[in-house]
Parts: structure tokens; C-alpha cells; sequence
């Protein structure tokens, strides 16, 4: 559904929109996977907060496991078998925190280890071949992890919203992604997918604390501004994106990022979960955790 929110039809379908898009019964419909939860910011609950000390205590035991199951995935530790290819994708609102929940994901291991990959628009020449041919390279083999910040999940978020792809474009997208990670799933992939999630209120407050420190000013740009003014469209995206592309072998996991440190524990005890889950899916048992020093 395309529609030019400037009028006052465009605003009246936009609404009709949201309310179908966000609702159980519409978006269960969508998803076609009435045997999987279907995720929606609406049940992000952003008043979760977590103390300082607990938080570190627990980040720091979630490096320590993380970087456990990384070593045996390369065959580093335990038997020497290698495991699954991993591929963590984040995806969320601007200063949400993506950025300091990857660095804090990735830290413990050895830069050789882990591939961090941030994905921007596509380039003259990619934009020649498949829209989906891209992002193969960055994707890891067995025994490899690869944490993408942004991902193909563009072609239904901006480039829907900026009027990037056409509509036939990326309605078909749905079905593409899904393909795309099901021949990669029985393929062995490991897939943990994060929405970060804040509010416009904590959106604002973050966008004007980068405003003012001389070393953060790069971050925030002309774009980011003019994204909050289209808020509703992209939430619209972001619930239509979770309920038609979350399924069995890619789970969206969407995070409460209203407090720093509660996403941050959040999205690395979650990814403990998804190695630990997705290691014995392909009949390797995790090693068990390591006691504290």
C-alpha cells in the first residue's frame, strides 16, 4: 500500500495502515506463521532499567561465555569440530544503540575471530545485479561469525519509506528475504536478529547530547532529523518487517533500548541464547560455562 501522507486522504490510509499493520490480528495474518509468536514494538516494555553493577557483573560473565562458544565454534576449544556459521543482525531506530551493543558483543573476542560489517547504500554497480547480491560476501562459513550493522532489511525500512524501491519491489522483498535466509538456514546458518528499540521522546534526548559533544557531532546528520518527521511511516515498515520476516530459523528480537545498559545485557544474553540453541540444533553440545577466575 503506497500512499503520499501530504493529503488529507494520504493521512487518513496512513492511519487505516497503522492500526491494521499493529494489530495481533493483522500482522498473524501477514506473518502466515501462526505457529510463531509475532514480535511487535508494542510489546517492548522501555521502562525495563537494570543497576549499574549488576549490569557489568553480568555483561562482563556474558563476554566471558561469548567468548567461550566463539572458540569452540572455531574449533579453538573442546573436540575440534567446527560449528555453524553465525550471522547476528541489528537493526533499529537512529541512536537506538546498536553501536555500543555490537562493540560490547564482539569485545571479548579476537578482531581475527569476528567480522563487523557496516552495510550503507548501495553502490552504482550494485545496484546493477540482484538487489540481494551484496550482502553474500559478508556473510561467514562454518566455524565464522559475522555481526552486520544494517543489513537487507533496508529494501523494506528505508527504501520503502524513501520511495528507494517501488512498490512491487519491495512488497516482493518479503518473500526474498525469507528465501534468502531459508537456503542459508539449511545451509547451516545461525541467524539472532535484533530491532533496537526507543522511544521518540529518548530519540531526541540522544540526538541533542550528540549535538553538543564535539566528538559525537559526526554521528548525528541532516537524515536523522528528517527521519523523526516520518516516525509513523517507518514504524508502520518496522511492524510489517517483524511480522512477515520473523520466523523459526530468523527470530526478531526486539530490544527495550530506553536504558543503555539494560539493551546491552539484553542483546548478549540473548545472543548466548541463539549460539547455545543454534550449536545444538546441529547436534554440537555447548561446553559448559566456565568458572570465574
Amino acid at each position: 500500500m503506497s500512499v503520499t501522507p501530504d493529503t488529507d486522504d494520504g493521512r487518513r490510509k496512513l492511519k487505516r495502515r497503522f492500526r491494521e499493520v499493529t494489530s495481533d490480528r493483522s500482522a498473524r495474518k501477514i506473518s502466515g506463521m501462526s505457529d510463531h509468536p509475532v514480535p511487535s514494538l508494542r510489546d517492548a516494555d522501555l521502562t525495563l532499567k537494570v543497576e549499574k553493577k549488576d549490569a557489568n557483573d553480568r555483561i562482563e560473565a556474558a563476554q566471558r561465555r561469548i567468548l567461550q562458544l566463539r572458540l569452540q565454534l572455531g574449533g579453538k576449544l573442546g573436540t575440534g569440530e567446527i560449528g555453524p556459521p553465525l550471522c547476528f543482525v541489528f537493526e533499529g531506530w537512529d541512536a537506538s544503540g546498536k553501536g555500543g551493543a555490537i562493540k560490547r558483543l564482539v569485545a571479548s573476542m579476537d578482531p581475527r575471530h569476528v567480522r563487523v560489517v557496516q552495510i550503507a547504500a548501495p553502490t552504482p554497480d550494485e545496484l546493477r545485479h540482484h538487489w540481494l547480491q551484496r550482502f553474500w560476501p559478508e556473510l561467514p562459513g562454518w566455524g565464522g561469525v559475522a555481526v552486520l550493522d544494517r543489513s537487507w532489511y533496508g529494501r523494506v525500512l528505508v527504501e520503502r519509506v524513501e520511495g528507494l524501491a517501488t512498490a512491487e519491489q519491495w512488497r516482493r522483498a518479503y518473500t526474498d528475504i525469507l528465501d534468502y535466509e531459508r537456503t542459508l538456514v539449511d545451509e547451516g546458518m545461525v541467524f539472532g536478529k535484533f530491532w533496537m528499540h526507543i522511544s521518540q521522546d529518548e530519540q531526541l534526548r540522544r540526538f541533542q547530547a550528540r549535538d553538543k559533544s564535539d566528538l559525537k557531532q559526526w554521528k548525528l546528520t541532516d537524515e536523522d532529523w528528517r527521519n523523526r518527521e516520518k516516525h509513523r511511516e517507518y514504524t508502520i515498515a518496522v511492524e510489517e518487517m517483524l511480522a512477515r520476516t520473523s520466523w523459526d530459523g530468523g527470530v526478531w528480537h526486539v530490544v527495550p533500548g530506553e536504558q543503555k545498559r539494560y539493551a546491552r545485557v539484553t542483546v548478549l544474553e540473548t545472543a548466548i541464547a541463539v549460539i547455545e540453541n543454534g550449536m545444538r540444533q546441529h547436534g554440537m553440545e555447548p561446553l559448559e560455562p566456565l568458572d570465574d577466575d
